[in-house]
């Protein structure tokens, strides 16, 4: 299939009539034209790539709305737009390798010596802690309170206003094309996978994490990394070890972990190369914690996961600029965000009270 063809039937996969609670016909027009401007810049930004110029300039993979990389919000762009997330379709992708033996191991090339005594105690806190299991026709709801960077990569970071998102993701396991909700600014947003015609979807998975799925995965913190990175897809010129610590990230924020899974991904962390300790970080709620971090030496960024002092529970993350560029001084919050609300409700875009009165009726 050629570009123009890709674009024409990327097309046809947008709904020609509102979605869910719905946008004007005229906003619906616009974000389609939009989306295909992406598409045709994530084109040219792909011919690119042999430009090692071009490749620092581009945007870096960042996904501050914590979807999945294959999904794509029908007929929602601008939740997209407003979450800084840049719709990469037909981009080359290249299954990240196995890490360093080093890194596996928990030699020298893991991370900091503060970094691996305070994920190890993080994760004895996530071993003991109780979580009970999801059915499969039930949904992981998380609400968030956000505040993201609205300008371009490359501009002066302007900080977007800080709001609350709502997502629902469904726990089947069997294939789907359409697999949550998101509830932003107002609106609702079915998510979806952008899979080829005829599909049934995708199944559960790493880009389709479900409760059951995260559950399968090896509890043992050496077989996790692996396995970890195996299946994260590493986009060309992309560190692999900042692509697993940006993808464990987005499996600890908005997903309900099983408690031995959450304790090995926490031990495996330790063993990325490259994970420090912030001793103060603040997320977007004004709770101050402790932080584990990564930065991406490339793109001058640090993305940090924010734990309570005092309990090492999870609170949020926030991206922070590593070099003064036309972007901002050195120091400078390019997104935030804090975890107010994590639940299991029985339908998509239930509320957590509204399945409490339901149980007490």
């Amino acid at each position: 299939m050629n570009e123009h063809d890709e674009r024409e039937e990327l097309g046809r996969l947008l709904p020609a009539v509102p979605v869910e609670r719905g946008l004007p016909a005229e906003r619906h027009s616009h974000h389609k034209d939009v989306l295909m401007q992406l598409i045709d810049q994530d084109h040219r930004s792909h011919q690119d790539h042999q430009d090692h110029q071009d490749q620092r300039s581009r945007r870096p993979r960042i996904v501050p709305s914590r979807l999945p990389w294959p999904a794509l919000l029908a007929g929602a762009v601008a939740v997209a737009l407003a979450a800084g997330l840049t719709v990469g379709v037909g981009a080359g992708r290249d299954a990240g390798s196995a890490p360093d033996r080093a890194a596996v191991s928990g030699a020298p090339g893991g991370g900091s010596r503060s970094a691996v005594g305070t994920l190890d105690r993080i994760a004895a806190v996530a071993m003991r802690t109780d979580v009970g299991p999801v059915r499969d026709g039930q949904f992981v709801y998380v609400r968030t309170r956000v505040s993201e960077n609205e300008s371009d990569w490359g501009k002066p970071v302007k900080p977007g206003a800080l709001h609350d998102r709502e997502v629902w993701f469904s726990q089947k396991q069997g294939p789907l094309v359409e697999y949550g909700l998101i509830r932003e600014n107002g609106d609702d947003f079915p998510i979806r996978i952008l899979v080829p015609k005829g599909s049934d979807g995708e199944a559960a998975g790493i880009d389709r994490p479900t409760y059951a799925w995260l559950a399968s995965l090896p509890t043992d913190p050496g077989a996790l990394l692996r396995k970890l990175y195996a299946e994260t897809p590493v986009s060309e010129g992309e560190d692999r070890d900042q692509a697993v610590f940006q993808r464990i990230g987005e499996l600890v924020a908005e997903q309900l972990l099983p408690s031995a899974t959450a304790a090995a991904i926490y031990q495996a962390t330790a063993r990325i190369p490259g994970v420090t300790e912030v001793a103060d970080a603040v997320d977007a709620a004004g709770r101050h914690g402790i932080a584990i971090a990564r930065e991406d030496t490339r793109m001058g960024l640090r993305t940090e996961w924010i734990f309570d002092p005092g309990t090492l529970g999870y609170l949020g993350e926030r991206s922070v600029l590593t070099r003064t560029s036309a972007m901002g001084r050195a120091g400078t919050v390019f997104d935030t965000r804090a975890v107010l609300e994590r639940a299991v409700v029985d339908q998509r875009g239930q509320e957590p009270g509204e399945r409490r009165r339901a149980s007490r009726s």
